[in-house]
Parts: structure tokens; C-alpha cells; sequence
């Protein structure tokens, strides 16, 4: 782990240090899924909630790019092909 960014992070925030660690941890953990495992995991958290495919792809993508390691952008067919190969 990246001290400098651990320092950063419990001196703006007033966190102490190892919780600084443990949520720096967290985001990283969070953003390390591939596009393809996004991809499945929303879609999945989506449909459960009712959503229909059409607004899903919309909700998908408009998600990808607000990423911090954006993927290209992907049209409709690429996101369903993502999803059920």
C-alpha cells in the first residue's frame, strides 16, 4: 500500500491510520473488477430490482463511464454479449 496516499488520505479526513489502510484498501478492491465482472454484477443487482434489459444497457453504460479506468464505450449488442456470452 501506497503510504504517501495513506497519510493523504487520514490527514484530510482526521481517519486514523489503519482505518485510512482499510478504506483505501476497499475502493481499490471495489475498482479492480473487470469490465466483463462489472458488467455481470450490475446487470444481476439490476434485473433483481425489476429492471427491464432495455434500461438496464442504458444504466450499464452510462455506470462504465463514470468509472475512474474507463472502458471504451460499449454499445448495447457488446453489453449483452458480456452478459450472456
Amino acid at each position: 500500500m501506497d503510504q504517501q496516499l495513506v497519510r493523504h488520505v487520514a490527514g484530510s479526513t482526521g481517519l486514523p491510520v489503519p482505518v485510512a489502510e482499510r478504506v483505501i484498501s476497499d475502493v481499490l478492491a471495489y475498482f479492480s473488477e473487470t469490465t466483463e465482472e462489472f458488467v455481470r454484477r450490475r446487470h444481476g443487482e439490476l434485473q433483481r430490482r425489476g429492471r427491464r434489459n432495455a434500461e438496464i444497457w442504458r444504466v450499464i453504460a452510462a455506470e462504465l463511464a463514470q468509472r475512474p479506468v474507463q472502458a471504451g464505450e460499449l454499445s448495447e449488442r457488446q453489453l449483452r454479449r458480456i452478459v450472456y456470452g
